[in-house]
């Protein structure tokens, strides 16, 4: 299994826009998708307002690269949220069982 990371910086003054995006959008979509074992949706805290993120764990490398494509080392970015966010970070681990 495959524990992927994905961190999200906002713009200065599109956290409740993101906000929104995230629970409504991202959060469903992610929960729905086949191959994931595990969401794990984080909301940012008040010393970090602008940073969301995921913790997502994958069944195998096959169902991410479907969901994401070959270039699955590369944030995906979702129109609707591409005019909302600074930064995106994405790390990939193999899960320790």
């Amino acid at each position: 299994m495959i524990m992927r990371i994905f961190q999200v910086r906002t713009r200065p003054g599109k956290e409740a826009e993101f906000a929104t995006f995230f629970r409504d959008t991202a959060i469903p979509l992610m929960k729905s998708t086949r191959g994931i074992v595990t969401v794990l949706p984080g909301a940012p805290r008040a010393e970090s307002s602008r940073d969301f993120s995921f913790v997502m764990v994958w069944k195998d490398l096959a169902s991410l690269k479907a969901f994401v494509g070959e270039d699955y080392e590369t944030p995906h970015i979702d129109p609707a949220e591409a005019e909302l966010v600074e930064a995106r970070t994405i790390k990939h681990y193999d899960l320790v069982e």
